[in-house]
């Protein structure tokens, strides 16, 4: 039995319309989270939440630490299935996982913006770098997937740095912050590069899992 054909290596064709599938399941998975942040805010829910984060210094940890087993499980659990029913369920887990450790990030953020001008333009420049530093990776030939190594290093590194401003109650600063987009763009290219280079066309689902999580 031969391995199947990964997305590089497919045709034109079928390389396009895996594109189209998968930013269409990216969009539907940016439009069920927004679905389900409008929830938990309209019930109440992201204000509890918000609540729990500021009641000890060590809440914050356990969601992060939560979510970040959570979403690992279910990216690897995605990665390997050929079924794609079990694709959307990862996926589904995925986006409700991620709306629930942002609803306190938003409404923190709603509090502090007078009329919400901060939220608006973060999306903007999120959606602008997202999706300029995804068209490098999907129309260059080269394989970025060789940044994994150096992610999960500086991740780690993040971590202790995060988890020791908790501890000992100082900030990071700008410098902090302006390292941490520069690993999320690195981040985007891995993945995006991951995509075409290990996935197959019939991983369309897997693929906008791998995108969202970015």
């Amino acid at each position: 039995m031969t391995a199947a054909l990964t997305v590089a290596e497919a045709r034109p064709s079928e390389r396009a319309e895996f594109i189209k599938k998968t930013y269409l399941h990216l969009a539907g998975a940016v439009g069920a989270f927004i679905v389900v942040e409008f929830l938990l805010f309209q019930f109440g829910i992201a204000r509890l939440l918000t609540e729990f984060v500021i009641g000890s210094r060590f809440s914050w940890l356990l969601i992060l630490g939560g979510f970040a087993v959570l979403g690992w499980m279910s990216r690897s659990f995605v990665a390997k299935a050929n079924d794609v029913k079990t694709q959307y369920i990862g996926l589904g887990i995925y986006v409700v996982a991620e709306a629930i450790i942002f609803a306190p990030i938003l409404f923190i953020a709603a509090l502090m913006a007078e009329d919400g001008s901060i939220i608006t333009t973060a999306a903007v420049l999120t959606l602008a770098l997202f999706g300029g530093l995804t068209a490098i990776a999907f129309t260059t030939k080269r394989d970025f997937t060789f940044l994994g190594g150096i992610l999960k290093i500086g991740g780690f590194i993040a971590l202790g740095l995060i988890l020791c401003s908790v501890l000992f109650g100082f900030t990071l600063g700008l410098f902090f912050s302006v390292l941490m987009v520069g690993f999320a763009s690195a981040a985007i290219l891995y993945d995006t590069s991951k995509v075409m280079h290990h996935y197959s066309t019939s991983q369309y689902v897997a693929a906008s899992l791998e995108l969202f999580a970015s």
